[in-house]
């Protein structure tokens, strides 16, 4: 049998449909064309990110000047964030990835401090209007519509706001069920791609204390409760150890391969959600091929639209909401500091709040956030005060449970002084002393009891 390509599929489709503004196949290098001096052009992001255009607009540097790159988060090597194409690209980040965080420190690019819930805004209120989007999609089904696949969080709005629409095609991208289809109709121009997805293990990194602070993380975690994952290791050593619950859900920003094992052991059902029951909700997800393949038009998953699903009123319906994320380091009184390292941008402000709060506003639920007491070099991760020029992503306002390797401390309806000595309870035994002197020099020892 002739295998039909994807290009020639698109020609019948749009050919059957009659639709007036006819996509097709162009270049990579005669796609990007569409990009002028001065444009503002947002990138699709995490797994998705569109590295066959980017390459390709790399190489029209000569030519262009101040394009300014809007992204979430960009995954791989990008050759487009050398320092080499300085005068041509800035980017101006919505959260910063490894793949950019040299450009942010060394000038070439700046961070927009902002929660997840809240990015669609800035292309909606032309607050950041755009002129360009590459986006990374599926081949389109017998309709005619592409999917945004493993990516949808904020994508789906940057493609309906910006002027211009190119999409790279892949048949790699898993069809994904939820909010992110797109008609080729909409395409300003398309180009054919055939690269495999970016793929992230967090399981084959995980260490002793992470496999600790994961079964201290299950311990919390009660049947029938609707999990939101951060990213990282811990969320995944999390998922490794609630074999023993039963029913759970997911309701999240993102996740990885720890969602998949639970359900095919039969431990995320999602029966007992009050919102898309039966379902996996999430923004975007990074992992493994393998996971990629089992999202692929598996009607158990719905990726939507970060706006909504980060929305503090939609987390907050569902029962038992537990948020798990991780940190750079929490101060004495609670403080979480968890994109920043002093003045250095490590990462970015992303969903961990709109999930803290909406767990906090659950029935039953439980925020978390989990750290290693200590880095790799014996630093304290727990400190007197967070570092010079870092920056507060979790209030102690919103703490209510702080995990390490060493336990489990529960701050919510203490004093300073009250959880100064809770959270000193989790800290390395190679700190305690010290922080215990700088506990006592701040707050004294009597310990005043709440009633």
């Amino acid at each position: 049998m002739m295998k039909i390509s994807i290009e020639h599929k698109i020609r019948l489709y749009l050919s059957a449909l009659n639709y007036r503004k006819m996509s097709q196949f162009v270049s990579a290098a005669e796609a990007v064309k569409l990009v002028r001096s001065g444009d503002r052009v947002f990138v699709h992001g995490s797994a998705a990110t569109p590295t066959l255009l980017l390459d390709a607009l790399a190489k029209r540097s000569p030519e262009l000047r101040e394009v300014e790159l809007v992204a979430i988060s960009m995954l791989g090597d990008q050759e487009i964030a050398k320092p080499m194409y300085r005068d041509s690209f800035y980017f101006n980040s919505l959260f910063v990835s490894a793949t950019i965080r040299e450009a942010v420190s060394d000038g070439r690019g700046d961070y927009i401090p902002i929660f997840l819930s809240e990015i669609s805004r800035l292309f909606e209120k032309k607050l950041l209007p755009l002129d360009v989007a590459l986006i990374h999609v599926s081949p389109p089904d017998k309709h005619g519509f592409c999917s945004m696949g493993v990516s949808v969080d904020v994508v789906k709005s940057a493609a309906k706001y910006a002027k211009k629409l190119i999409a790279q095609v892949n048949p790699n991208m898993p069809r994904t069920h939820g909010d992110g289809f797109i008609h080729v109709s909409r395409f300003d121009a398309m180009v054919e791609c055939n690269d495999a997805l970016p793929e992230v293990s967090y399981s084959s990194q995980l260490t002793e204390e992470d496999l600790t602070i994961g079964r201290n993380i299950a311990s919390l975690v009660e049947d029938r409760s609707t999990l939101q994952l951060g990213i990282g290791s811990i969320p995944d050593a999390a998922l490794k150890a609630m074999g023993h619950c039963k029913d759970l859900g997911i309701h999240t920003e993102m996740f990885s391969d720890g969602v998949m094992d639970l359900i095919k052991q039969g431990v995320v059902t999602n029966a007992y959600k009050k919102k898309h029951p039966g379902k996996v909700v999430s923004g975007f997800t990074i992992g493994s091929k393998e996971l990629y393949n089992f999202l692929d038009d598996n009607p158990q998953f719905a990726f939507l639209e970060a706006s909504y699903v980060n929305d503090t009123r939609v987390i907050r319906a569902n029962p038992k909401v537990v948020a798990i994320n991780s940190a750079i380091e929490v101060d004495i009184t609670g403080q979480v500091c968890a994109d920043s390292i002093g003045t250095y941008q490590y990462s970015g402000v992303g969903g961990q709040m709109d999930f803290i709060r909406g767990a906090a506003l659950s029935d039953g639920g439980k925020p978390i956030i989990a750290l290693v007491s200590a880095t790799k070099k014996g630093v304290s991760k727990i400190v007197p005060e967070i570092k010079s020029g870092a920056g507060v992503v979790t209030t102690r306002a919103h703490m209510h449970y702080l995990v390490t390797e060493f336990g489990t401390a529960y701050l919510y309806g203490k004093n300073l002084r009250q959880r100064a000595y809770e959270i000193l309870k989790v800290s390395h035994p190679d700190h305690r002393e010290s922080l215990e002197k700088i506990i006592i020099k701040r707050f004294g020892t009597r310990m005043h009891p709440v009633h």
